[in-house]
């Protein structure tokens, strides 16, 4: 499931299999969207405050996430 397209239609699907499959892969894709704007971030100079107040978390929850990949 590489197509975006094909993504969302797997994602509505009425076969619990292959909406799972697609709510899986969304969910992977979501993270490693979000980890590669943290590191952009970074890069820029951003605040753990500002990467946190963008993603609707605490301060805390996303230091703790990247800090250490970072």
């Amino acid at each position: 499931m590489t197509d975006a397209k094909d993504l969302a239609e797997s994602a509505a699907s009425a076969d619990p299999r292959t909406g799972l499959r697609a709510a899986l892969a969304l969910r992977r894709l979501a993270d490693s969207l979000e980890r590669l704007q943290v590191a952009n971030a970074r890069r820029q100079g951003w605040a753990w405050q500002e990467i946190a107040d963008a993603l609707e978390v605490s301060r805390q929850a996303v230091h703790k996430k990247y800090a250490k990949e970072l």
